[in-house]
């Protein structure tokens, strides 16, 4: 009997480990039901801090294709996709791991990760899934009704003021975190100037007494942390290592038909700029010439407006520019960031300016900016950083069309803040110098025929097929019409002159 009590024993003891066992084989090795959220945020830094690559470029005037009609360049795309809500479904999982894990540090920047994508997605689209979306498995909800724009900003400003309360009373170490290293008071910093770059991106509703966006941005700026200094912006430092390499280290594209834009190119020029040494090559013929790296007449950009075929025939008599090769063959270029200290600097000028803050340190504001963006290239654009050292910073800001002092009146003072926000963008921030233009109309971009600068991209065909009921309503509730088009004028760009 009392072998038979041991068999027993044993018998139920294997069966029970084997059911626990074959719970764990057969767990979902890509669909886990917990993560750790120090991975998490890794990731999610590495695929928010990439390079967006040439197509926003090509929009804002910066670059020219001769190896085909680029859709960006000409102005004729039509869709794009809603492929960034896989990527806020990680962020969804980072913050519901953080709850469980009780590290509200982790909710905290899942919070403003999701400010940062929702702020790309409805500046995209317009009315966009924002307060029933990520519900799928949480609430069932497959097909989510769209959130007005005016929604999504107001929504997207309270979790990044839930986000930097969080931080204010938090002493957790940030692990996993690629860009500040567990900095809790650089996370704040940014936070809050993120929440800043919102509200001057919203400039044309700041008579919307629902969003207050001046006494808001007077109160971040008064009461807040902000980014203060170059070692402060959000950015992304490139390791020479598989995986950590620049983003555009080795593309393909910089070597064949790519080429500098004159409209990019002649407003350095215009400007005595020595950043244009940075950006771009000397053409053929100023080499051949003998002309010195820093001679101006040695550069040279092409009309983006002009038939794409053209460009090899300029480009043959060498008079166009390239990118300048460190960007494609130094696979530790120079930082990437999603905001920095000139950037910040230059929306304190603007809001200044606007009277949001004292407009006495508008001037002050904009030479920090110039300032930060030279010593940006003066650290990290290796063997060309006398060209842009601090000595280079002070003439420059005493040129004619630079310096502050020369602008007549506030629609002056506002185009040379975000013409030198403009400057500041090559290879940084994505579509934001393209969305301030829209915003302000600066700088001018020219265009072919009724072929304008597009305000917004088409809904993806997915969204007809699947969530097709809410798409059309948000279609007709923005534009009085089924007309998904990218001419549409969405909510954010509606009120005010382009410059007021």
């Amino acid at each position: 009997m009392k072998n038979i009590k041991y068999l027993l024993i044993a018998i139920l003891f294997t069966a029970n480990y084997a059911c626990n066992d074959l719970d764990e084989i057969n767990e979902d090795p890509n669909n886990v039901s917990e993560a750790d959220p120090r991975l998490l945020l890794t990731a999610i830094q590495k695929d928010a801090f990439e390079v967006e690559g040439t197509s926003p470029m090509y929009a804002s005037r910066m670059l020219v294709s001769a190896d085909g009609e680029s859709t960006s360049q000409y102005y004729k795309w039509d869709r794009a996709g809603f492929s960034t809500y896989l990527t806020l479904g990680e962020v969804t999982k980072m913050i519901e791991e953080a709850k469980r894990a009780e590290l509200p540090e982790y909710e905290a920047l899942g919070k403003f990760f999701r400010a940062y994508y929702f702020n790309k997605l409805t500046l995209t689209f317009g009315d966009i899934p924002f307060a029933q979306a990520l519900q799928g498995e949480t609430e069932r909800v497959f097909q989510p009704t769209y959130s007005t724009q005016k929604e999504v900003f107001v929504g997207i400003l309270k979790e990044l003021e839930e986000a930097n309360e969080i931080l204010k009373t938090n002493t957790n170490i940030i692990g996993g975190d690629i860009i500040f290293n567990g900095d809790m008071i650089k996370w704040r910093k940014v936070i809050n100037s993120f929440r800043l770059k919102i509200l001057i991106s919203l400039s044309k509703k700041a008579g919307d007494m629902d969003l207050n966006i001046a006494a808001s941005f007077a109160s971040i700026v008064n009461n807040e942390p902000i980014i203060s200094s170059v070692e402060d912006s959000a950015m992304l430092v490139f390791e020479d290592a598989e995986g950590a390499r620049y983003s555009e280290f080795n593309s393909s594209g910089y070597g064949s038909g790519m080429y500098m834009a004159s409209t990019f190119v002649d407003m350095l020029k215009d400007r005595q700029d020595p950043r244009l040494f940075i950006f771009c090559t000397q053409t053929r013929k100023g080499k051949e010439d003998g002309l010195a790296i820093n001679d101006f007449a040695s550069y040279a950009g092409a009309d983006p407006t002009i038939p794409y075929g053209e460009y090899n025939d300029i480009a043959a008599a060498g008079l166009l520019s390239k990118v300048n090769l460190r960007y494609s063959t130094d696979p530790t270029t120079e930082p990437h960031a999603i905001l920095g200290y000139w950037e910040m600097e230059f929306v304190l000028a603007e809001a200044a300016v606007r009277g949001w803050i004292p407009a006495a340190t508008a001037k002050s504001h904009y030479e920090n900016g110039v300032r930060a963006s030279f010593q940006f290239y003066n650290t990290y654009a290796k063997g060309l950083e006398s060209f842009v050292d601090a000595a280079a910073a002070t003439t420059y800001l005493d040129g004619a069309d630079v310096g502050f002092d020369n602008a007549a009146n506030t629609a002056d003072q506002i185009a040379l803040i975000i013409e030198q926000k403009y400057f500041a963008s090559f290879l940084q921030d994505g579509w934001r110098m393209y969305f301030d233009q829209l915003r302000t109309g600066v700088p001018n971009f020219p265009y072919v025929g009724t072929n304008t600068p597009p305000t917004r991209w088409m809904y993806p065909n997915e969204e007809y097929v699947n969530n097709a009921d809410n798409v059309n309503a948000a279609v007709s509730a923005q534009f009085g019409s089924s007309n998904d088009g990218i001419r549409q004028i969405p909510w954010w760009l509606i009120g005010g002159a382009t410059i007021n």
